[in-house]
């Protein structure tokens, strides 16, 4: 068979590429700074209104806080009349002279002065535990655990509250106030919930009748009152039915009261990643022989808890807020000496309370915040392995 002289012609054209194109960058709108923007910012009609709304919203409110914050502040003085815009003839922003003169009663309240460093100490000694405990790649973990969940909460209360056979001045709970009891009831709160919610979770869902009726009972009663019920139940109703000598601390009744509280919500929480692991976890758990103590430390929890991971630091934030309800009931946190000091007459100005409040605000926006970047980072270490 012979090619026509069409054929050879086309033949002739035609050819195969040896080498590869080389590859051509990618669109400069859909790439960097300006991709990431029009895929999360400009993405729909919607998005490009709430974007434009938000940004206006920014614009209008950072230049405002900045200047009350910094540039119409006032930096040095001794009384009211450093912020006072009728003597400085002048607009007038944050007053810091107050929370220079009040910051060490905000922190430790009523706490006597020669023994505030104790409180330092314990501070100290949080931190380490802290950071002992959530570095990952802190060395020893295993010891920074029963020094977190053992040693410090003995050794503190030792601390804090005093003991004359070592030496320390006893102190009552009463003189306690500002960042300590801020600190100290969330600390509770936070390390109590967790432990205390798995087991309601795990009642709630027992087989046995008794336990899951009173897990149900418990869960749905507590999650069914606001704190504020639950802090007053605890700090004047229960001292009516207990004999004075045997009525706790009130500290400590609004301790067990947010403990509690706190436990009820995170025992939906972890109830929550339990169904959602698959049934075969469970019964491949149970194949290989393993006792359900064993099964739910070794093989359900651990995942149930890498789910929940959003959800539990949630309820952890929204405790940590909570704790500025404690004043109701007579404790003074952090919230309720910032009201206290803005009243005496020595600062009684018009910006004084907002100063007040915005140095609360600032303390726990950084506390909530730094709870959530951990978590996110926790998150994202732990299902590195379960991305597609």
């Amino acid at each position: 068979m012979t090619m026509s002289e069409g054929d050879l012609a086309v033949a002739e054209l035609a050819f195969v590429r040896h080498t590869t194109i080389a590859p051509r960058p990618p669109p400069a709108t859909m790439t960097g700074a300006l991709g990431w923007v029009r895929a999360n910012l400009l993405s729909s009609p919607f998005n490009i209104v709430l974007t434009i709304l938000i940004v206006g919203l920014l614009a209008w409110a950072i230049p405002e806080i900045v200047k009350f914050l910094f540039i119409d502040a006032v930096w040095t003085g001794n009384d009211r009349d450093a912020c006072l815009a009728s003597v400085q003839h002048r607009e007038i922003g944050a007053c810091w002279p107050f929370v220079w003169e009040r910051l060490p009663y905000f922190i430790y309240g009523s706490y006597p002065i020669s023994e505030r460093w104790r409180v330092d100490v314990f501070f100290v000694m949080l931190a380490v535990g802290i950071v002992w405990l959530l570095w990952l790649n802190a060395p020893r973990r295993d010891l920074g655990a029963i020094y977190f969940f053992l040693i410090l909460p003995v050794t503190s209360f030792i601390l804090l509250t005093g003991w004359s056979a070592i030496g320390l001045r006893p102190v009552d709970t009463v003189l306690w106030g500002g960042v300590l009891v801020t600190i100290v009831v969330a600390a509770v709160g936070i390390v109590c919930s967790l432990p205390l919610g798995i087991l309601l979770a795990l009642g709630r869902r027992s087989r046995m009748p008794t336990v899951r009726l009173l897990s149900v009972i418990f869960i749905e009663f507590v999650r069914g009152v606001p704190l504020v019920t639950v802090l007053f139940m605890a700090s004047v109703m229960l001292p009516l039915f207990i004999p004075e000598q045997w009525s706790p601390d009130k500290l400590v009744r609004a301790l067990v009261g947010i403990a509690l509280f706190a436990s009820a919500y995170m025992a939906e929480v972890v109830r929550a990643g339990l169904q959602a692991i698959p049934k075969g976890q469970y019964e491949g758990a149970m194949a290989v022989g393993l006792r359900y103590a064993q099964m739910m430390r070794l093989v359900v929890l651990p995942q149930a808890l890498k789910v929940t991971i959003p959800n539990i630091v949630n309820t952890y934030i929204g405790l940590f807020k909570d704790t500025t309800l404690v004043f109701i009931v007579g404790i003074f946190d952090l919230l309720r000496t910032i009201e206290v000091a803005r009243i005496d007459p020595k600062w009684a100005a018009p910006v004084t309370s907002t100063t007040g409040y915005a140095v609360a605000a600032i303390f726990y926006l950084v506390f909530c915040y730094g709870m959530s970047r951990y978590a996110r980072a926790m998150e994202a270490r732990l299902t590195k392995g379960d991305r597609r």
